[in-house]
C-alpha cells in the first residue's frame, strides 16, 4: 500500500511521454481487485473503501474520465462464491440459473447472475464519486479448472461452464450490458491461457487457464462465442473431493524454510508435536522434512475449523494419501 499515492501521479507521468511522442490513441489504466469496495450488495449501495476512496480513487477517476480511459476491474465470482457457498447458489454464480434472481431494493433492478452484480456494484462506486459514465473493461475473469482437495468448486465442469457461458453473454448480439448500463460493451480478458503450474499460493492459482502448460486444451472454449454448445466436446461432471486428506511438505521445498515452518506448527497448539519428539512413534526417521509432514498435517486438523490453512507459505501441499507409517498415525481432515 506505499505505492497507491503513487499511482495517479505516474499515470499522468505516462500520458505526457506518450502526448510527447504523438501517442493519441493508448489508453492508460491500472487494474483493480473488487476489495477496493467498502460495500457491494445490493449493487446500487456500492461504495469504495474509505481509506481510498478521496484521495486515491476519486483523482483517478477524474484521470480516466479526461482521458476517456476504462476503469479496468478484475471479477472473479469464483471467489466471491467460494466465500459463502452456502448463501450464494452456484448455478446464479455459472449464469446457469433459470428461476434464482436477485432484486436491488432501491433500483428495482433484476439480476440474474452474480458478475452482474459485482459489475454494476463499481458502476455505482464511481456514480457515487461524481463520476457516472467511465466505462468498465473487464481486466481478468475466469474460473478454476483445479485446486487443493478442500476447494470445493474449483473443476474442469465449472470452469468450462463458467468461461463458455462468459464469453456468450459478452459476445452477444445486440450487446446485454448490465441492469444499471443495459446495452454497454464490457470489453473483456479471460484469465487465463495457460495453468500457471509454477505459480505460488492455493492450488486454484494453478488451474486457471484453458490450456494446459505443455498446450493441450483443458476443455473446449469458442472465444468468439459462435459455436453452439452441442458442437463442444462434453467435460466431466463436477467433482468434488469426498474423504480424508493431509497437510505434508511440498515436493522442492527449501529445507530451511521448511524447518521455520516446523517450529511455527509445534509452537501454536498444545501437544500437536508430542509424537514426533524422541521416542515418541513418529520421532523416526529424524529429519526436518519428516517430522514437518507430521507437523503440517497436525496443525492442519487441530485449527482448521478456526481459518488455519495447509499453505505455510507454499511449503505444504495437501494429499488424499495416508502419509501414517507404522505405529505413526498422521491426524487428518474430513473434506
Amino acid at each position: 500500500n506505499e505505492t497507491w499515492a503513487h499511482i495517479v501521479p505516474a499515470m499522468h507521468r505516462i500520458s505526457h511521454s506518450l502526448k510527447v511522442f504523438g501517442l493519441h490513441k493508448v489508453k492508460i489504466g491500472t487494474p483493480h481487485a473488487m476489495d477496493v469496495l467498502q460495500s457491494s450488495f445490493p449493487p446500487s449501495n456500492g461504495t469504495f473503501r474509505n481509506d481510498i476512496a478521496f484521495h486515491i480513487m476519486k483523482p483517478m477517476l477524474h484521470f480516466l474520465h479526461k482521458t476517456r480511459s476504462f476503469f479496468f476491474l478484475d471479477v472473479y465470482p469464483f471467489f466471491a462464491w467460494a466465500s459463502d457457498p452456502a448463501q450464494i447458489n452456484l448455478s446464479y454464480t455459472l449464469f446457469e440459473s433459470r428461476n434464482i434472481t436477485v432484486t436491488d431494493p432501491l433500483t428495482g433492478s433484476i439480476y440474474t447472475n452474480l458478475f452482474d452484480q459485482m459489475v454494476d456494484a463499481v458502476y455505482f462506486a464511481m456514480k457515487r464519486l461524481g463520476y457516472p459514465g467511465i466505462r468498465i473493461f473487464i481486466a481478468e475473469t475466469g474460473w478454476p479448472n483445479g485446486g487443493d482437495l478442500d476447494q470445493v468448486g474449483a473443476n474442469v465442469h465449472n470452469a468450462a461452464t463458467y468461461n463458455r457461458n462468459i464469453v456468450k453473454r459478452l459476445t452477444r448480439n445486440p450487446v446485454l450490458g448490465t441492469p444499471a448500463r443495459p446495452g454497454s460493451v464490457l470489453p473483456a480478458f479471460i484469465f487465463s491461457l495457460y495453468n500457471e503450474n509454477l505459480k505460488p499460493g492455493l492450488g486454484s492459482e494453478r488451474h486457471f487457464g484453458l490450456l494446459y502448460p505443455n498446450g493441450s486444451r483443458v476443455y473446449d472454449i469458442d472465444l468468439s462465442g459462435n459455436t453452439p454448445e452441442s458442437e463442444l466436446a462434453p467435460v466431466p461432471p463436477a467433482m468434488d473431493y469426498k474423504g480424508k486428506a493431509w497437510c505434508v511438505v511440498a515436493e522442492g521445498a527449501n529445507v530451511t524454510e521448511v524447518a521455520a515452518a516446523l517450529s511455527y506448527s509445534c509452537s501454536q497448539g498444545n501437544g500437536t508435536c508430542d509424537p514426533i519428539q524422541p521416542g515418541h512413534p513418529c520421532f523416526k526417521p529424524d529429519s526436518v522434512t519428516s517430522h514437518a509432514d507430521y507437523a503440517f498435517s497436525a496443525y492442519w486438523a487441530q485449527f482448521r475449523r478456526v481459518g488455519g490453512t495447509c499453505y505455510f507459505n507454499g511449503l505444504a501441499t495437501q494429499t488424499a494419501k495416508d502419509p501414517s507409517y507404522g505405529s505413526c498415525k498422521f491426524p487428518s481432515v474430513t473434506l
